[in-house]
């Protein structure tokens, strides 16, 4: 390796350009044209309104239910609504959701953890909500510090939560105040730690395969 080769791929890694730094033929998962702002750069600004579509209805209904302050930040991207707002009022937020006769998202699709460690508030809980009476979908999103990672439980709300609030406790340690069971889901009981946070360490187990070594993901190629 050159003495020019690591700044290249420090380069690369900070606007996150390919994957795992694969450059050339190296890359076989697809995404080796992607190009992706950073998230250390990344601040909500709203979408300006008026938003278009069913968008500004259901940002206007929350807004008479609970007053401007409800929502942190209201961002239509690609054709799709995202509204930021916190995570003790998500439980509530949800049970207008559901039952306002103008809204009236009766599923909740999943619950997803995300980790943006350059943030001050990094794990981010996204909800994908469906209105199946007027065939319409938004995203609600939330984010927490490892200080005080806990946002409300709407298990209440949408029983099918149950497991997904679990599953992201499990694997970021995101804590949802007032689920019934709140235990791991994948990891042992005695598991330390949270598996995708992204300074979690990737470890592994080398393989034997026909004949060929696999060694673990921490020393393969790509992560060198």
């Amino acid at each position: 390796m050159s003495e020019k080769e690591p700044d290249q791929f420090m380069a690369r890694k900070q606007r996150q350009e390919g994957l795992f730094g694969v450059s050339g033929t190296g890359d076989t998962s697809g995404f080796g044209g992607l190009v992706k702002q950073s998230p250390s750069t990344y601040e909500l600004v709203s979408t300006p309104e008026p938003l278009g579509e069913y968008f500004d209805e259901i940002v206007g209904t929350l807004r008479e239910l609970f007053g401007d302050e409800i929502t942190r930040a209201v961002i239509v991207d690609r054709g799709e609504l995202t509204i930021h707002v916190a995570p003790d009022r998500v439980a509530d937020i949800c049970q207008a959701m559901r039952d306002d006769e103008s809204l009236r998202f009766e599923l909740c699709n999943s619950v997803s953890g995300v980790d943006y460690p350059e943030q001050q508030n990094r794990l981010h809980v996204a909800y994908h909500l469906t209105s199946m009476t007027y065939r319409r979908r938004v995203r609600l999103e939330t984010a927490v510090g490892l200080d005080h990672p806990v946002v409300q439980s709407v298990t209440a709300v949408y029983p099918t939560a149950d497991w997904q609030e679990r599953e992201a406790y499990d694997m970021f340690g995101v804590v949802f105040e007032g689920h019934p069971h709140l235990t791991r889901i994948l990891m042992p009981d005695d598991w330390e730690g949270f598996p995708q946070r992204k300074d979690y360490p990737l470890g592994g187990i080398a393989v034997e395969y026909k004949g060929a070594h696999i060694p673990p993901p921490d020393e393969r190629r790509a992560y060198k």
